[in-house]
């Protein structure tokens, strides 16, 4: 019975096990026969209206997770792409080099997290977007950036712009 629910848990999206995400799954391709698949997320910044960012990451299917044995966890094989997708609107964001995290999704039952992170790039005017995947221990040097310039898009600050 154990083993049954364990198996049920790995057969189910690992963000519904999160609960819900502030991303939206627009394409789904499969890469094997082994039910393997590459999802690709829609995620809007809550904070900056009018970016949009395409993460996508690898969803292991209930094959592979029973011919490898590892049940609870995916890749850290992630890539990003935000561009702009209407007027930027820039809300109240952290300006600190540590920026702020955007979006997390689990990766794993309990211990991984798939992170985007906004930083803003005061000298260039441009709004970084990182995603990487945090763990607990050994953290993942997997990770991949997009960039949105501000340069010549007037966008508006509703806090007002930065000095």
């Amino acid at each position: 019975m154990r083993l049954a629910s364990l198996a049920l848990a790995a057969a189910l999206p690992l963000a519904a096990l999160c609960g819900p995400a502030s991303a939206e799954v627009v394409g789904k391709v499969g890469v094997d026969w082994m039910g393997n698949d590459i999802i690709v997320d829609a995620l809007n910044d809550p904070k900056v209206k009018g970016v949009t960012c395409h993460v996508t990451y690898f969803d292991r299917g209930v094959l592979d997770r029973l011919k490898n044995g590892n049940w609870f966890e995916d890749p850290s094989n992630n890539s990003i792409a935000c561009r702009q997708t209407g007027p930027i609107e820039i809300g109240d964001i952290d300006m600190s080099q540590d920026g702020e995290e955007v979006f997390r999704q689990g990766m794993s039952l309990i211990f991984k997290k798939l992170v985007v992170n906004r930083i803003y790039d005061k000298t260039n005017d441009t709004l970084i977007y990182l995603v990487n995947s945090r763990q607990l221990t050994d953290g993942s040097a997997k990770m991949a950036i997009s960039t949105v310039p501000l340069f010549n898009q007037s966008p508006k600050w509703t806090n007002g712009a930065p000095n």
